[in-house]
């Protein structure tokens, strides 16, 4: 796929309940992490469409699964952020349930983009996502996100230690450093996502 389709992309709809979708065709790339990791920013600057994808200034307000349509066989998917303390027990709960639901169900769903914060470790329910993903065969890029935001031997360190994680240590998982700001890595990841769809399409 040419990376400018993903200019074309319009959101479609949005998702409570997996299971009440009748549609399961097609090829579904899903974006995942916790809330504030930048999903939602990411799909917005990835389709160069600055509202496509809502973005709160408090994290926890995505509590849907958001569809948006590339073409006719391609969708991206806006996963609701998991793990914000300070929204109640009951709505975590929920957005837990919404996530894991969907990455256990969905067969249409061919690749999965994680964003970790650089300046956190990654977490218990990232690990269990990726262990799901490995259990599924379902291929993962891992953007260490907002890399702009510490030193070059910060950097440095935190992708070693990821990639020598051993929950990664895997040929479907790749691992990489990552800014929104910066064009060259946004290019990057038209062209590697690009290149992952048209192998699956």
């Amino acid at each position: 796929m040419n990376k400018n389709n993903y200019n074309l992309a319009i959101f479609e709809k949005s998702i409570i309940d997996i299971k009440k979708e009748k549609s399961d065709f097609g090829s579904e790339i899903a974006f995942v992490g916790y809330s504030n990791s930048g999903k939602s920013t990411l799909i917005n600057v990835l389709t160069n469409q600055k509202k496509l994808a809502r973005i709160s200034k408090v994290p926890g307000r995505t509590q849907s699964i958001n569809i948006f349509k590339v073409s006719s066989k391609v969708r991206l998917v806006d996963l609701p952020g998991y793990g914000y303390a300070r929204v109640p027990e009951s709505i975590r709960l929920q957005l837990k349930h919404i996530v894991f639901q969907y990455l256990k169900l969905r067969k249409c769903l061919k690749g999965l983009v994680m964003l970790i914060d650089i300046r956190c470790s990654i977490k218990n329910l990232d690990e269990t996502v990726i262990n799901l993903a490995k259990l599924r065969h379902i291929p993962m890029f891992i953007l260490l996100n907002k890399s702009d935001k510490v030193s070059f031997e910060k950097r440095k360190e935190q992708l070693h230690i990821m990639k020598n994680n051993q929950l990664v240590l895997s040929h479907n998982i790749q691992v990489e450093l990552f800014s929104s700001l910066k064009s060259i890595e946004m290019n990057s990841l038209r062209d590697k996502i690009g290149n992952w769809i048209c192998k699956i399409v």
